[in-house]
């Protein structure tokens, strides 16, 4: 195991001393419940002329606190299009088919959501909330493709909650390791892919969202936490003035981000965003700053337990096999999909695939 992948009892003092001080440096990232607020999302895809079809993800996440997904809405020249849903996560998506005699195949999806901040109150547990389901619990505890829960996943594991108390205690832990131990590497594709047995097996710990959170999610569920990743699209700036965690314009066909979450006995799903904690450091202006940065250190502390509602939630979904599909199945569903003939398309060149998003608030 690689040195640098644990954190020594005296850094990880110092570094939660820090935590608490974050309040007082005037940097401010503070999400809580308020005001619902609507956004329209549209995906439109134009196709070279030929036989295709197109998977376009359409939110399908309706949790009570925090995100309702509306009614979705197209328009195409397809011979057929349909909503289809995936069995074993209710990941939502249009499904096209373009027969050969079409010219310019087009689809335009139009997806309304509600959504707003988020916290969940850790200081006392509640005994009125709901457990998970046992079919949840175990979809939510079990292996993927990409992420494993025996082997190295399961060792790191065990070592980041080695004398830890409770499951508040244990995913805590977690979140603080992937925060202090990985990087947001600005040359990986897209959101990465989440392979983490390869991360931890290499001692690389740098991704994007997809992949560091994937690792909080792999080490919680090694630890006998149920998690989740939660894939999503950026939809506005942040309230709180972080220009790195919102989007930058009503354009947000490069605005993908996966978050997570962690099942607690008497919390229910807490959020979790170690990726954004990073990805603060890197990029908040002037860019490349320390973790002891006051805006990252405000970031760090809220992004257990918290989250801001300028971004929406697609779904769950793992190795998501696309029906009618030629290519091989998804880590997940993020990205519009699309092949010609047999030919998967390349989703993270919006430019070559032809693809744009574009988010607006709007007025209910």
């Amino acid at each position: 195991m690689h040195r640098r992948h644990f954190l020594g009892t005296t850094a990880a003092a110092a570094v939660l001393g820090a935590l608490g001080s974050a309040r007082a440096s005037g940097a401010v990232f503070a999400p809580k419940p308020g005001a619902w607020r609507t956004f329209e999302v549209k995906t439109r895809i134009e196709l070279a002329s030929g036989e295709s079809q197109a998977w376009v993800p359409v939110p399908s996440v309706n949790e009570s606190d925090w995100f309702r997904s509306m009614a979705s809405t197209w328009t195409t020249n397809g011979a057929d299009a349909a909503l289809k849903k995936d069995p074993k996560y209710g990941a939502e998506f249009v499904h096209v088919t373009f027969p050969g005699s079409v010219a310019s195949p087009f689809v335009e999806v139009a997806s309304r959501v509600q959504t707003r901040d988020r916290l969940v109150d850790l200081g006392k547990a509640d005994p009125a909330v709901r457990p998970l389901s046992d079919a949840d619990r175990k979809l939510y505890l079990e292996a993927t493709d990409l992420i494993p829960t025996g082997g190295i996943v399961k060792e790191t594991a065990d070592k980041i909650v080695a004398g830890k108390d409770g499951e508040l205690e244990k995913a805590r832990a977690i979140y603080e390791w992937v925060v202090e131990n990985t990087f947001r590497n600005a040359a990986t594709r897209g959101c990465g892919i989440g392979d983490i047995a390869a991360m931890l097996k290499s001692g690389d710990l740098g991704g994007k969202c997809a992949d560091l959170n994937a690792l909080f999610v792999g080490l919680a569920r090694a630890a006998g936490l149920p998690a989740r990743d939660v894939y999503g699209l950026r939809l506005a700036p942040s309230k709180f003035g972080y220009k790195s965690l919102g989007a930058g314009s009503e354009i947000v066909t490069k605005a993908q981000h996966c978050r997570a979450e962690v099942f607690l006995s008497g919390f229910g799903w807490v959020p979790a965003d170690p990726a954004d904690v990073r990805k603060v450091a890197l990029e908040e202006p002037p860019g490349k700053l320390s973790l002891s940065d006051e805006k990252v250190l405000a970031a760090r502390k809220a992004l257990f337990g918290a989250w801001e509602g300028n971004w929406l939630a697609y779904n769950f979904a793992h190795d998501l096999a696309l029906p009618g599909a030629a290519g091989p199945k998804l880590e997940f569903l993020m990205y519009p999909q699309a092949e010609i003939k047999t030919a998967r398309l390349d989703c993270l060149d919006p430019d070559s695939f032809r693809y744009v998003i574009r988010a607006s608030e709007v007025a209910v």
